[in-house]
């Protein structure tokens, strides 16, 4: 009898997504931890400010180049085997990390602990789409997602906590001993895979068939716009979360550093709302949830022009639940809409086109800041929102997994 899918209420399902959300955990609380101690770092290293933030661009832009390869790894190897290899190679690297002594080493310490983490990202949510039942991918993908912004915020406010009174060191190992057990927990509870056979695909052996998978889904409109709502709104995201401190810190709030570096605590909205439009999707349908999570972005981040710091903060409340309902319905409908062969795929260029987003925008957008006011870069993070709407409007309203269950027919 063919494998059908792990059943919601089973205990292998149970497992699943449990595991995945504890490789979530362990990828994104590493990727992020150096971001709440930069100044420390900056003062121990001696170098400037702009410098030190590159042990958090070291990192993303080695998972961002890592993605692609790791899919096509998981397809020889198989997927579960693909992010045990990943998962545990960060944690080594995130341990060695703080006993770089100079900045270089540091550099190339993250540069390759994010090489590794890119394994997770790349595999995991194909991995969901073959495991689980058809009718509970939305919802499967919506709870990783959920894993990611906990690690996330468990991350930034860790090494934070830690990191000011014992310093940047301590911070990072702390968040790295938090990840050794997540990834513990990951590697235990995840049950070995059964709707994928590692090796399988025909030509998957050779330099043509190897294009042709990553080739595919680049021919679809489906999937240009679905990777394209990972390169745009991830880019307003990571732009706001930039640029919102030094505004709070500014007249007319003159909010103290202490106040602004609990701003993360925002990511708690994420954990909410990556499940819930997940579930929602489920009943409704892909593209109608994102289109309304894309919309309470906006609205979101108009809030945010508010003079008030209580409104401020609602603002960016609805601007993180948004982004991160959007974010678990694009990036587990990308391999849901590619063929079975290109899953892992298109997975991987979703995310590719996610981080460059993060790296693009997330520069692009503090010119505008600093050049003009928080006016207009409010506005240019609208207009991001604006384009991935009128993109995903365009390409995906028909498309497999638009429609409640169409992913099962």
């Amino acid at each position: 009898m063919s494998f059908t899918g792990h059943a919601p209420g089973s205990s292998s399902y149970r497992r699943l997504i449990v595991g995945l959300f504890f490789a979530g955990i362990a990828t994104f609380a590493q990727l992020y931890s150096p971001q709440a101690v930069l100044p420390q770092l900056a003062a121990d290293l001696e170098v400037s400010p702009a410098t030190a933030a590159l042990t958090v661009s070291a990192a993303t832009l080695g998972l961002a180049a890592a993605v692609i390869p790791w899919s096509l790894v998981a397809d020889r190897v198989g997927r579960v085997q693909a992010m045990a290899i990943g998962v545990i190679a960060a944690t080594v690297f995130g341990l060695l990390a703080p006993l770089s002594s100079a900045l270089e080493m540091l550099l190339l310490l993250r540069l390759l602990e994010g090489i590794a983490l890119g394994a997770i990202p790349a595999v995991a949510l194909a991995f969901l789409s073959e495991e689980v039942t058809a009718r509970s991918a939305a919802a499967a993908a919506g709870s990783y997602i959920a894993g990611t912004t906990v690690g996330g915020l468990v991350g930034r406010v860790l090494s934070g906590i830690v990191g000011e009174p014992a310093g940047w060191r301590a911070g990072l190992w702390t968040v790295a001993a938090v990840c050794v057990v997540a990834a513990v927990l990951f590697l235990w509870l995840t049950p070995r895979a059964q709707g994928f056979v590692p090796g399988r695909l025909r030509a998957g052996g050779d330099v043509t068939g190897v294009l042709a998978r990553l080739v595919t889904p680049l021919r679809s409109g489906a999937q240009l716009a679905l990777y394209a709502q990972g390169f745009l709104l991830m880019g307003a995201f990571v732009a706001v979360y930039n640029y919102l401190g030094f505004h709070l810190a500014a007249p007319p709030f003159a909010l103290p550093a202490w106040l602004v570096t609990l701003l993360f605590l925002a990511y708690l909205a994420g954990t909410v709302s990556s499940p819930w439009a997940g579930a929602l999707a489920s009943r409704i349908g892909r593209y109608p949830v994102l289109l309304g999570a894309t919309a309470l972005m906006a609205a979101g981040a108009l809030t945010m022009l508010a003079g008030v710091a209580w409104v401020v903060l609602i603002g960016l409340l609805l601007f993180t639940a948004g982004f991160f309902a959007a974010h678990a319905v694009a990036s587990g409908w990308a391999p849901v809409a590619a063929g079975r062969e290109t899953r892992a795929q298109a997975s991987s260029l979703y995310y590719f086109g996610y981080y460059a987003g993060s790296s693009l925008f997330g520069w692009a957008l503090g010119v505008v800041f600093g050049s003009a006011d928080w006016t207009w870069f409010v506005v240019a993070v609208v207009g991001l929102c604006a384009v991935a709407a009128v993109l995903a409007s365009v390409a995906l309203r028909g498309t497999p997994g638009a429609r409640p269950f169409a992913d099962a027919a």
